[in-house]
């Protein structure tokens, strides 16, 4: 029999998703190129479909992204249809993230039955769209709002398998765990575990054949997940760019070197080339040190912690209500597999680790607080023991978010009061609303059971919400969006890569200020004296390349990849581009971004290299256009 609707569920759902589209969409353009890297590539590709199918950073194709390019093709394709801008090219991003809220409401509401199956799915979809880092992100342009938005998607596709026990469903679960990894890679594969696991436990069938199915599902991950990699590790080195952060111009190196164990285990070449971290070894990125308290230090805990605990609480709750091979259960076990295992990698891998991240966690957190905390109220309403379990889980929430809050005392300095006060409400109002009973109190027994859920739902989301809503004030620019107030280890030096300062009216106003990384007379001499060579300069790294390429419009080479150490670039090479002339000017020493020596020579370059230019280039005397900048520029052509 067909179940009745609430009235309040779809306008409700409606109201949600219309939030989530306001925190990911308003105001975009403020936020301009976002992070430059990934903006060049999706400019480039606009220009040059081959460099949109490699995911070139320059429409010359010199060298890729360090990361495959179906979240750039997304962009792209936008940019393509409506032009080049901060718009065609975020908006993308925040409708994936609407879409994700949108999936996980579905796959929670599916996993349940009657009326508390609308209130779980609600409750998951809010607390999706008020976690601050997703959006942060879901603001920008790296590729994780189309990652996230891939997983849960196969996350909703595994659960329909679970609940129907068809082939086909899990299948395209796989397609799309593949699809994933053509967005960034092996971080697609956290979410594997959880799918598989959920399936072989709780779907119908025997076991043989649930084990059949995985098989035939994995051969499907196999072929969805690799298909662009091996068409790009068989076409012809001379005829495709470099593939940027691999050591061997190789897509297979970039997946298991660069993007898959590099990301996990130390790279003490990470912080060598980062000012005061000369030597360090597993200093873990820009998301804290490594361990199991990693996810609630001063960076960490306000993009992601503050329902941590309590979704961990809800999945254990939730395990022993959830009836045995149920849909709830399958639920339970695939939201809480998947949260275990971003927590087990995040926490501890020892390699680069960006706070962002963390942001295909948010699926998890949402789910398994939605399920697990409908199973609980309702427990409560037969149980003093679960009332009790109730009572700790939000009194902790609160005191954890009151805690958090604590740390940055000018940011809404009486939040924290009112979230610590509101705990405390709830927790009453759960312990005393077993006394009020039938008969002459039933209508105290509603109005505080109201004031509960209020006081409940403001202890737990009103944290999350004042940090979630601090990316529509400032811009999310930069390869590391955050958000919530500017707290902890990360300022000073290190705010260029929070991507928040922006240029004072005196730096703007002056004639010799850097536009994309270069000066501003440099860049006039050099679009006046390309002629006919392909691309406009080149440069040690991709800071001072992507930047210049938005500022012209023009292929701009990145001799050295993101960081400046990709050994893409060859004596022979250089030799070949200035003999066809499809190279005539090669910047040697910029000082732009961060300070990255690479292998010995001056700004990135090698030694080998460096000695080439100065030995056959001609120096470009900075009276030829107007200022001495922090490298020399070279003519070679």
């Amino acid at each position: 029999m067909h179940e009745e609707t609430p009235r309040w569920a779809r306008p409700a759902f409606w109201g949600v998703l219309a939030l989530a589209a306001v925190l990911y969409a308003w105001e975009l353009g403020r936020n301009g190129q976002a992070n430059e890297y990934y903006a060049a590539a999706v400019y480039s590709g606009t220009q040059s479909w081959k460099a949109f199918f490699f995911g070139a950073l320059d429409a010359g194709s010199y060298i890729t992204v360090d990361k495959p390019p179906l979240a750039l093709w997304v962009m792209g394709l936008s940019a393509r249809i409506f032009g080049f801008g901060p718009w065609s090219m975020l908006l993308p991003q925040a409708a994936a993230g609407v879409a994700s809220v949108a999936v996980v409401h579905s796959a929670v509401r599916r996993s349940l039955t009657g009326a508390h199956a609308r209130t779980a799915a609600l409750i998951a979809a809010l607390v999706m769209t008020l976690t601050p880092i997703t959006v942060a992100i879901t603001r920008d342009n790296n590729p994780d709002a189309i990652l996230v938005l891939l997983l849960v998607t196969a996350a909703w596709l595994c659960l329909e398998a679970v609940r129907t026990g068809r082939l086909a469903a899990l299948l395209a679960a796989a397609v799309f765990v593949g699809l994933a990894f053509n967005a960034k890679m092996l971080q697609a594969y956290l979410a594997v575990p959880a799918l598989g696991l959920a399936y072989l436990c709780v779907a119908r069938g025997g076991l043989a054949r649930r084990v059949r199915h995985l098989l035939a599902a994995g051969a499907v991950l196999v072929v969805s997940s690799v298909w662009w990699v091996v068409l790009v590790d068989r076409w012809p080195a001379s005829s495709r760019p470099y593939i940027g952060g691999s050591t061997d111009n190789s897509v297979w190196n970039l997946v298991v070197g660069y993007n898959g164990l590099g990301r996990i285990a130390e790279r003490a070449e990470t912080a060598r080339g980062l000012p005061g971290f000369e030597g360090l070894r597993g200093f873990g990125g820009f998301g804290g040190t490594p361990g199991a308290g990693r996810l609630f230090n001063a960076t960490m805990a306000g993009q992601i912690s503050w329902l941590l605990p309590l979704a961990a609480l809800l999945l254990v709750a939730g395990l022993v209500l959830a009836g045995r091979r149920s849909a709830v259960q399958g639920a339970l076990v695939l939201w809480g597999c998947w949260l275990v295992v971003h927590f087990a990698v995040f926490s501890f891998s020892r390699g680069t680790f960006h706070p962002y991240y963390t942001t295909a966690m948010a699926p998890a957190v949402a789910a398994l607080v939605g399920v697990g905390g409908v199973l609980v109220w309702r427990a409560c309403q037969h149980s003093r023991f679960w009332i009790w379990v109730a009572a700790a889980g939000v009194g902790g929430t609160g005191a954890w978010s009151s805690a958090v809050l604590r740390r940055t005392p000018d940011f809404v300095p009486w939040l924290s009061w009112a979230v610590a006060g509101a705990a405390a409400v709830a927790v009453l109002g759960l312990i005393m609303r077993p006394r009020l009973v039938f008969g002459v109190r039933v209508r105290a027994r509603r109005r505080l059971g109201a004031v509960t859920a209020l006081a409940t739902a403001f202890c737990c989301l009103a944290g999350p919400a004042a940090y979630a809503l601090t990316p529509l004030i400032s811009p999310v620019r930069g390869g590391d969006p955050t958000a919530g107030p500017r707290a902890g280890s990360w300022g000073g030096q290190w705010g260029m890569f929070r991507g928040q300062a922006q240029p004072s009216a005196l730096a703007r106003s002056m004639p010799w200020m850097r536009r994309g990384g270069l000066a501003q007379p440099m860049i006039g001499y050099l679009e006046r004296n390309q002629g006919g060579a392909t691309w406009l300069v080149a440069v040690a790294s991709a800071h001072t390349a992507s930047s210049a390429i938005l500022s012209t419009g023009r292929p701009v080479m990145a001799m050295g990849g993101f960081s400046g150490r990709d050994p893409a670039m060859t004596v022979g090479k250089l030799e070949e581009y200035a003999s066809t002339g499809n190279l005539r000017y090669v910047l040697v020493g910029d000082a732009t971004g961060p300070r990255v020596t690479g292998r010995g020579g001056r700004g990135g370059l090698s030694p080998e290299l460096t000695g080439w230019i100065t030995a056959h280039g001609t120096p470009v005397h900075p009276s030829e256009y107007g200022y001495a900048s922090g490298g020399t520029l070279y003519r070679i052509g």
